[in-house]
């Protein structure tokens, strides 16, 4: 019988010759990858029954990428994370939609090969996702974007100093972000609603005592969620679009960002700030 095949992806030297070591003492032959880069030329040259990798190659959550491409080229695979998360609902909640197992650090060996092989046993095809574009995920994902994001302003010393409302820190934002993500596939121009929304947003965050350092905080802060949202959504999206799209977006954030902050301005000054 042949040997079952395992590609391990994993960024640190002392695991790359331990883990493996051991996995092949078990009776499994094992090929290994130290980058994103280096898997994704091997998965398109070699056939594996198995893909075991860690979540965080060289950048957060590199892992589901490969897993991305693992699952296209080759979807009878089995695919296991391993993650340095504590293992509570919340955080292993992406994790558990993408991959069909995970195993958390420090590693146990016997419950990973217990994994590995009652997967194998039960493996079936992946069936085909539909893949689509950033802006439609993000539009169906925009009430739990905002819920994030507040969970995060809300969390931040200086804006929690302000002392405002739920619904006062989230004001126009749901509008805001439909109009950001609105045919982001294309190169569209500012359009009247979207304007409207970021002068508003920028007068009233004015009147409400903040910095401009604290209106562009807030910015941060929803760019970093948005990008957590497509991290989270990986393997339903169209991977030849999606670094164009994420450009159009932070392009049209910044776009907004700076709408606002000259509506900011003018609304402390009462004159119209320079273009």
């Amino acid at each position: 019988m042949a040997q079952t095949r395992i590609l391990f992806v994993d960024d640190e030297p002392s695991i790359r010759l331990t883990l493996p070591a051991i996995l092949e003492m078990h009776g499994f032959q094992v090929r290994t990858a130290s980058d994103v880069p280096e898997a994704l030329t091997i998965i398109q040259k070699e056939e594996f029954d198995v893909l075991l990798s860690d979540l965080n190659i060289g950048q957060p959550g590199d892992g589901f990428t490969i897993v991305s491409a693992m699952r296209r080229t080759q979807p009878n695979a089995v695919t296991v994370i391993i993650t340095g998360y504590p293992a509570f609902e919340t955080a292993l909640e992406a994790i558990r939609k993408q991959v069909d197992d995970y195993v958390v650090k420090p590693t146990d060996v016997d419950q990973l090969i217990e994994i590995i092989e009652r997967k194998l046993h039960q493996r079936q095809p992946h069936t085909p996702i539909n893949l689509r574009r950033v802006g439609v995920i993000l539009t169906e994902n925009i009430g739990q974007i905002v819920d994030e994001w507040l969970q995060q302003v809300n969390q931040h010393p200086g804006l929690k100093a302000l002392k405002l409302g739920d619904s006062e820190r989230v004001g126009n934002l749901p509008l805001a972000l439909r109009e950001v993500l609105r045919n982001l596939e294309n190169d569209d121009p500012v359009t009247k609603v979207a304007r409207s929304a970021a002068e508003e947003h920028g007068r009233i965050r004015a009147k409400q005592g903040y910095s401009i350092e604290l209106l562009l905080e807030e910015v941060r802060i929803l760019q970093r969620v948005l990008l957590q949202d497509v991290q989270a959504n990986l393997l339903g999206l169209n991977i030849s679009f999606m670094i164009p799209d994420i450009i159009r977006l932070e392009d049209r954030i910044s776009q907004k960002a700076v709408i606002a902050v000259k509506a900011f301005l003018e609304t402390y000054s009462g004159k119209p700030a320079r273009p």
